[in-house]
Order: C-alpha cells, then sequence, then structure tokens
C-alpha cells in the first residue's frame, strides 16, 4: 500500500511535512494546498521550492477553471524540476465553488470536459486528479467518469462525496467501485479513513487497492499511517511533543509577530484535540493563549498530563 498525505489549506504547508517526514514518516506521496495564482505569489512559491523540499515526493496541485491559468501554473511547476501535478476537483467550500472551482467544477460538466481536453493536450506535466462524485446527486457520477475516462490521468483520486455533503455522512463506496469497474488508470481512494477499523473495512472490499489518500484523520493522529502499517495503535508523547515543538520553531522563525503564528498552531490544535483525552481544560487554554509564553505553558501542560496518563 502507498500512503499519501491530503493537501489541506494552511495546514499542510511545507513546514508541517518537514516536521512530518521528519518524526513520523510512512507516506510516499505529499501534495500541496492548492496554487490559484497565475503568477505565483511568495507563499505559494516557497510552499513548493525544492529546497524546502528536500527527501519528501511531492506533487503540487492546481486550483482553477481556466485553461490558460494552469497552464500558466503549471509551466512554472515545470521550471521547478517537477514532472506531475494535481487537479483540484474536490474542494466543497463556498468560497471556492461559488466561483465554479474545485468540486463546484463538477457543476458545469461540459466546461470540464473542454478545460480537460485543452490542459491534457498542452501541459508539460503529468496530470493526476482529485474529485468528488458530484455535486447534488450520485447520479452525476457516471457522467463524470464518461469524461474521465477520455484522458490519460496519470492517477484519479476519489472522495466518494457530493459537494453539498462536505465532510458528513458515509461516503458513497458504490461510487468508487463503479469507478474501477470502468477506468484503466490508477486509482486512489480518500475519505474516512481514520483507524484500522476504517482501513480494513476498505481493504476487504477493495483487496487490490494500492493507494490511498489521508487527511484529517492523519492530522488527528500523527502514527495513523504506521499503525495502519504495522496493525497496532501507540499514543507516543515524546515523539508528538519533537514534532509539534519542530512546527512551532519553524513558524516563528518564517513567520513575524506572535499573533501569525499562534493563529496558525491553533489551526492544527483544531485537530491535535483529538489525539488527547481529557484535555479540553488545556486545548481551552491554548486556544485563549495571545503570547507565546502562555501557549507553551499550556501545551506542555498537556502533554505532560498525557505522558501521566500512560504511565
Amino acid at each position: 500500500m502507498q500512503f499519501y498525505l491530503a493537501p489541506m489549506e494552511g495546514i499542510t504547508t511545507y513546514i508541517f511535512r518537514n516536521a512530518y517526514a521528519h518524526y513520523y514518516g510512512e507516506i510516499d506521496k505529499y501534495f500541496t494546498p492548492f496554487l490559484s495564482n497565475k503568477k505565483l505569489c511568495s507563499r505559494e512559491r516557497n510552499d513548493i521550492l525544492p529546497e524546502n523540499n528536500k527527501n519528501i515526493s511531492l506533487v503540487p496541485q492546481i486550483l482553477s477553471n481556466n485553461p490558460d491559468t494552469f497552464l500558466a501554473i503549471a509551466r512554472q511547476i515545470a521550471d521547478y524540476g517537477y514532472t506531475s501535478v494535481n487537479l483540484n476537483l474536490g474542494c466543497p467550500f463556498g468560497t471556492v465553488t461559488a466561483k465554479k472551482r474545485g468540486a463546484g467544477f463538477l457543476s458545469v460538466p461540459q466546461e470540464l470536459d473542454a478545460f480537460l481536453d485543452t490542459i491534457f493536450t498542452k501541459c508539460p506535466l503529468h496530470i493526476s486528479v482529485k474529485t468528488r462524485i458530484g455535486v447534488t446527486s450520485t447520479d452525476e457520477w457516471e457522467e463524470l467518469l464518461s469524461i474521465y475516462k477520455k484522458y490519460p490521468m496519470e492517477e484519479l483520486i476519489i472522495h466518494p462525496r457530493l459537494l453539498g455533503e462536505y465532510y458528513k455522512g458515509s461516503p458513497h463506496i458504490e461510487a468508487f467501485c463503479q469507478a474501477a469497474n470502468c477506468l484503466s488508470f490508477p486509482l486512489c481512494y480518500n475519505g474516512d479513513i481514520t483507524s484500522q477499523k476504517s482501513y480494513a473495512q476498505l481493504l476487504a472490499q477493495f483487496p487490490d487497492l494500492k493507494h490511498v489518500m489521508l487527511g484529517r484523520g492523519i492530522i488527528q493522529n500523527p502514527g495513523l499511517a504506521k499503525e495502519l502499517r504495522l496493525g497496532e495503535s501507540k499514543q507516543d508523547i515524546p515523539t508528538f511533543r519533537a514534532f509539534h515543538n519542530e512546527i512551532y520553531e519553524n513558524y516563528r522563525r518564517i513567520m513575524s509577530g506572535q499573533a501569525p503564528v499562534l493563529f496558525k498552531m491553533k489551526d492544527l490544535w483544531a485537530f491535535f484535540v483529538h489525539y488527547f483525552t481529557d484535555a479540553q481544560r488545556d486545548i481551552k487554554k491554548i486556544r485563549k493563549a495571545n503570547h507565546f509564553s502562555d501557549y507553551e505553558i499550556a501545551v506542555e501542560h498537556l502533554l505532560k498530563q498525557a505522558e501521566g496518563q500512560i504511565s
């Protein structure tokens, strides 16, 4: 099995990826949060710079419904030495979908088809696609599959939910099965793999599956990929502490001021909270921290409490 780390806006930056690869590993391919500017901004450029992603197999992801914009970004990516790019057709958030981008692009399949025809003809890179299965109805999936099968995709990453479902309810596993029965290029499953149980259930249905993308589950439990490979679960506080501290210190190094750094770390703690039990008081202090010292005290108290629970 190959495990991929899903792109999550503001979360899986190069700072996070490097710390994750250092302390946890077990990820075969990382995807960047989406790039959307025809002329890459400094933040986007820094996230894909090869020197910021050493010893990491990285695929930049593009969010666009304009072929000229996609191709302009792809050429810049190629200039940095990348050979593959990923198209985002999965983002469900309103600020994106209102502009018919991300999963919103699925609402206009004829326009999507024309877009894909242009980029697959002119793009200098191999193209993979990350998609949802429709906007409001699973009936839309059949038409989308008929479009996808026309193009030489490097890979199709399927999150089998509709746009309107966001991350709620159960994935439509039958939609992934439908794709497996009619597409010849490699497929990757994405969606709700958060434990050994959910992983085992997936493999029971698709024993030949070779690629799985992990998203929210691996941010909530950074050791998840290793647990899935080894079939055992263990909360490792020393490794988590070192992982957290490297992220924190590197954001302090590249960002100016306490507020931006703490905002970034609090975003991560919205996921990290699930790694701990009986930690609500400390989590509340972390969320309220406005100074580095308060934040550090709250985090260290939480980690010591967690160590005490294990011992």
